[in-house]
């Protein structure tokens, strides 16, 4: 979620108020500002979604929550010690956290362990472990419209019995004690991005969210005027009408099998009714096609955690499979491929599988991704229900990514077009008649310059390196990931320096390049990803034949704050994955609505910026889909572009004889190693077009007009990439509920009696 003070001033229109009531205490807002913590409570790319998405809701005037965990400690702070990744524990709410309320009133029994009892009246899951979830709620408000929705976090607490209810205890200080057993489901964020790791832990908090979460929905639907009762019992029937619940990627996909415990061990219903009801709530969305990512659960795990869950599981599989069966019959390879049950050394239960059986829709997060998911991925599912699937590009929020973080730029926007597109990002489209006003783009250029003049003190002062503000800011920030390929961006600096080298005489434009991102602190290849980055910068900052034309810095701890900081001052963004492997990415997007120029693949929603702006006005580059699904089939050959490629080789020579390791050259041989005989991501493939497109990007840049140019028709075309218009399509075609646009009035005027601020709405 990042910060909320400046946030929460913008869209509630205060911020000048604010301002001016602060400096006249003699305070300066900015600084103050800078005191916040950063709420880190996600990996990267997906939970920075939902923080956009939760933005957009409330300024679309929906009635939707956002549910998650309150960890204690978030991702971890990242510090470089001697160009090595260290982490830190990230102690976010040492000093409390003032948006936050406690709602003790809320609190729910959450059970684990136990074990499975067969009667005439059903099934019983008893003998449970309980844990306590308290609700924390964060007030998330529209932009301008006196909307506040509601983001609530659980935290795990012990019950005040833990421990102490077994007649064999006698030692009260360690029962006391074990208490943090229990509490240490909400104590820490995994810090995994796309890699799954399968512990007891994870599962534990991935249910602990779905368990709490499901119960409040049905309190909530209970005490509203549908939740009508026959004698005793809940009537269910317009339950899927009135409560739309979507997950985020498989990771609450316990909520499928867990909303059917409730309806049919507690609630009664029948299986089918019970089945009905839960496909027509639950939609899924997809995040990731890298096999690695997939969330596969031990079948054991599950039994000793969550008995009655799998059971659940095993009952919705022999249905799906019957049903399969039924429509190709003797395909047992079929009924293998699409079981939600892989067998193996040990089986597991496939969590993407399950989510798609359980849900009415399925998404990807850009129209390549989609297609993959489609053809690729989930083809035999697509193949049977290819109504279910469908694409849903990702978006930005425009009141942090461009408010917010470049109030330069958007007063200037304001300026032509007038302030609606905050709104309507669509009418961005306006600024196509200025890409000729000679005093617009210089206007463009000069915010830009300030923005970088702003930034280059911040550096200055943070890492003590003076940097050259004239020169092209290069960025690449993200989580660093071999598929995202921060290691080629390395081999092209190389090969800058190289060329400096040679012929130190020749014109170069001078480039700051800045790479950032935190690597999961299990993950070995990303973090000699990150020395060898910092090797490089060692010696290409040191080298006086080189001087201000060519630095690298990385910058350390990239989080939301930061991002809002860098995003604003730069010229050119890196997206540079293998086409094929980023589902869709949104560090894009806010690259280009801050003026900045993209260099990338044919990938993720990098396509469908090409589209809008027209592909000339990005650096697209390197192989697409289509070329990698070709080289795989006659087999990828690092050795031939080595071999080929003379400056490729002596960039890759220099790593590996440790010109960027002195005190010790075989440092880089596990990454040497990796680009030539197992490189999943082909980075010398895509080396040649990528260092080529580079040099155009470079002769661009000493045309200072003409860059502005292609900027202003880039953030002309950005307008797509607002998530309020990715919201508008879940809600129109996932879960069917208006958006309105109505300001509801402020709490100080009087409301109409009868005015309901959803007369007819669903819940998201």
């Amino acid at each position: 979620m990042g910060r909320t003070l400046q946030n929460t001033m913008i869209n509630l229109g205060l911020q000048n108020a604010c301002d001016e009531a602060v400096y006249q205490l003699g305070l300066d807002m900015e600084e103050l500002e800078e005191i916040e913590e950063d709420a880190g409570l996600g990996n990267g790319g997906l939970g920075r979604l939902a923080a956009c998405f939760l933005d957009s809701m409330a300024t679309l005037g929906l009635a939707a929550y956002g549910y998650g965990i309150r960890y204690e400690y978030g991702i971890f702070n990242q510090k470089i010690r001697d160009g090595w990744q260290v982490e830190e524990a990230d102690d976010w709410l040492r000093h409390g956290n003032p948006w936050e309320k406690a709602r003790p009133e809320y609190m729910l029994p959450v059970h684990f362990y136990g074990r499975v009892e067969h009667s005439a009246s059903g099934a019983k899951w008893i003998d449970t472990q309980v844990v306590l979830a308290l609700p924390y709620d964060t007030p998330v408000p529209g932009y301008m419209n006196n909307t506040v929705n509601t983001m609530r976090l659980w935290s795990a607490r012990a019950p005040n019995d833990f421990n102490l209810r077994d007649f064999n205890v006698g030692d009260y200080i360690q029962a006391v004690l074990d208490r943090n057993l229990a509490e240490n489901i909400s104590r820490v964020l995994y810090p995994n991005d796309n890699f799954f790791e399968g512990k007891e832990l994870r599962l534990k908090q991935e249910y602990f969210v779905v368990a709490a979460t499901l119960q409040d929905i049905i309190r909530r639907f209970k005490a509203s005027k549908f939740g009508s009762t026959d004698s005793v019992r809940t009537v269910f029937d317009s339950f899927p009408d009135q409560v739309a619940i979507q997950l985020n990627d498989t990771h609450p996909a316990m909520a499928i099998p867990e909303l059917m415990r409730i309806f049919v061990d507690i609630e009664k219903l029948p299986w089918d009714k019970a089945w009905d009801i839960t496909k027509r709530t639950f939609a899924y969305t997809n995040h990731t096609v890298l096999p690695e990512a997939l969330e596969r659960w031990p079948v054991d795990l599950v039994e000793k955690l969550l008995p009655r869950h799998l059971q659940i599981i095993y009952e919705i599989n022999q249905r799906h499979l019957d049903h399969i069966a039924s429509l190709f019959p003797n395909d047992v390879d079929r009924l293998r491929r699409m079981s939600l049950i892989e067998e193996g050394n040990t089986k597991r239960i496939n969590m993407a599988h399950l989510c798609i059986v359980g849900s009415h829709a399925v998404n990807g997060v850009a129209k390549i991704h989609s297609e993959i998911v489609k053809t690729q991925v989930f083809e035999d599912f697509a193949e049977l229900e290819p109504e279910k699937f469908q694409n849903k590009t990702n978006g930005i929020t425009p009141r942090r990514w461009l408010l917010l973080c470049n109030p330069g730029l958007a007063e200037l926007i304001a300026e032509k077009i007038g302030e609606d597109y905050v709104r309507d990002l669509s009418q961005l489209t306006k600024l196509h008649e200025f890409v000729d006003d000679d005093l617009f783009i210089r206007e463009v250029a000069k915010v830009k310059q300030e923005n970088k003049v702003k930034f280059a003190l911040y550096l200055e002062k943070e890492y003590k390196v003076k940097i050259n503000p004239s020169s092209m800011f290069d960025v690449h920030v993200k989580r660093i990931h071999e598929y995202k390929r921060q290691l080629m961006n390395c081999l092209h600096i190389i090969t800058m320096y190289n060329r400096i080298r040679r012929d130190p005489a020749k014109l170069f434009v001078p480039r700051t390049v800045i790479i950032g991102g935190k690597a999961a602190p299990g993950y070995h290849m990303a973090k000699m990803i990150i020395k060898l980055i910092n090797a490089v910068a060692q010696v290409v900052n040191n080298d006086p034949m080189v001087g201000s034309k060519l630095k690298v810095i990385f910058l350390e701890n990239y989080r939301v704050s930061l991002a809002e900081k860098v995003i604003p001052a730069t010229d050119l963004s890196e997206q540079i994955s293998t086409a094929g492997t980023e589902a869709s990415g949104t560090g894009n997007m806010k690259f280009m609505l801050n003026g900045a120029l993209t260099i990338g693949t044919m990938d993720g929603a990098n396509v469908e910026m090409a589209e809008e702006a027209g592909e000339e006005n990005l650096f697209i580059f390197g192989m697409r889909v289509e070329d990698v699904t070709e080289l795989d089939k006659k087999g990828y050959n690092a050795q031939l572009y080595y071999d080929r490629l003379p400056e490729l080789k002596q960039a890759v020579d220099q790593i590996k004889s440790g010109f960027f390791s002195p005190k010790d050259p075989n440092l880089f041989n596990d990454v040497v190693n990796m680009l030539f005989h197992h490189d999943r991501f082909k980075v010398f493939a895509d080396y040649e077009a990528y260092v080529k497109c580079q040099e155009k990007v470079s002769e661009l840049y000493l045309n200072s007009k003409a860059w502005t140019k292609m900027v202003i028709r880039n953030i002309a075309a950005a307008g797509k990439f607002s998530s309020d218009r990715t919201i508008k399509e879940y809600a129109r075609d996932i879960w069917h509920v208006e958006p309105s646009d109505l300001k509801i009035p402020p709490p100080n005027e009087p409301r109409d009696a009868g005015q309901d601020k959803t007369p007819n709405g669903t819940a998201a």
